[in-house]
């Protein structure tokens, strides 16, 4: 299901805590999160401190990365099975972080949240755990 391009432009005006919030969210009502794809595999960004893999809630989020130096990239869908099963370790036995739902931009409102992929992981099985409990 696609977004509407007024909730696009509400959900992308949320602050970074907010739009991780929506990331958990959505990804447990959906089942699946979005990277970004190049001939080398997932898209990296580097921060400060850390190697991230960028991770958005939907498809139209992900391919407002794919502009620019980005523009060969796809946006791919990861399963939450996937995600837990393979990624979650992966990335942990690799060193490397995410960051949820960066926006485009270069202010700091557009900056993710940097999280290590066990915290995510324990925050999306948290999410699950509860939404089967309505």
């Amino acid at each position: 299901m696609s977004l509407e391009q007024n909730e696009l432009d509400l959900i992308a005006g949320y602050d970074a805590e907010k739009r991780f919030d929506y990331l958990i969210s959505r990804v447990v009502e959906t089942g699946e999160l979005w990277i970004l794809t190049d001939q080398q595999g997932s898209v990296m960004l580097n921060t400060d401190d850390e190697d991230c893999v960028p991770v958005w809630p939907e498809l139209e989020f992900a391919e407002q990365w794919a502009t620019g130096e980005w523009s060969d990239c796809e946006a791919m869908p990861i399963t939450l099975k996937q995600w837990n099963h393979r990624w979650t370790p992966g990335l942990e036995e690799d060193g490397f972080a995410v960051i949820v739902f960066p926006l485009p931009g270069e202010g700091d409102d557009e900056n993710g949240l940097v999280v290590w992929p066990e915290e995510l992981d324990m925050m999306l099985t948290k999410e699950v755990k509860r939404s089967r409990k309505k």
